[in-house]
């Protein structure tokens, strides 16, 4: 659960650290504002990532008809580094091989939500997202690609704006480099279906 309460005296405290006054006009409700926004960021917290996995039996696949693969990508996410608190902002390509359960692909969506709305690294988001569904789903391989722009790394330090780190997790068939190769490949393509 956020503490709203906590959080705007934390910021206040930090404004004034920097030499900042929390009273002017034009900060006065920053630290209402920030909980405001961290309630958001960390929505996450709390919440089972498996939950919109779960109770999905109406697609439960008829032998035969579930396809070879299920590929979902340029998933939109953003989460917060928990090094710097800075955010990361990027696209997630899931592919899962179905063994007997498929569901929605509005809940595939939905796991990233909830892990990404956590405190994060980029490297454990990806292996927290395939690990929910080969629980969620069993099915015979996962694989988790991110893509991610990182605050940390454009805004300070080094200040790489057009940097970006990509990361993958892989489960089961598609930790076999064919079959990862051949995901990777229909991620690259980007083709958009036109309707």
């Amino acid at each position: 659960m956020i503490d709203s309460g906590r959080i705007e005296a934390a910021v206040a405290e930090l404004l004034a650290a920097i030499g900042e006054d929390a009273s002017r006009p034009g900060l006065v409700a920053t630290p209402s504002r920030v909980a405001d926004a961290y309630g958001e960021f960390f929505a996450g917290l709390g919440r089972d990532p498996l939950e919109p996995l779960r109770g999905a039996s109406e697609f439960l696949a008829v032998p035969g008809e579930l396809g070879e693969l299920v590929l979902l990508r340029d998933i939109r996410f953003r989460s917060i580094c928990e090094h710097h608190l800075l955010p990361f902002t990027g696209v997630a390509h899931l592919a899962y091989l179905p063994d007997e359960r498929i569901v929605g692909l509005g809940r595939l969506a939905e796991v990233v939500d909830i892990l990404a709305a956590r405190p994060q690294l980029q490297e454990r988001l990806g292996e927290e997202i395939a690990s929910a569904l080969e629980e969620g789903l069993e099915p015979r391989g996962v694989l988790v690609v991110l893509d991610a722009r990182h605050g940390c790394v454009t805004t300070r330090g080094t200040r790489q704006v057009d940097s970006s780190t990509v990361s993958m997790a892989s489960r089961g068939a598609l930790r076999e480099s064919a079959g990862r190769a051949e995901v990777m490949a229909l991620i690259a393509t980007g083709a958009r279906v036109v309707g």
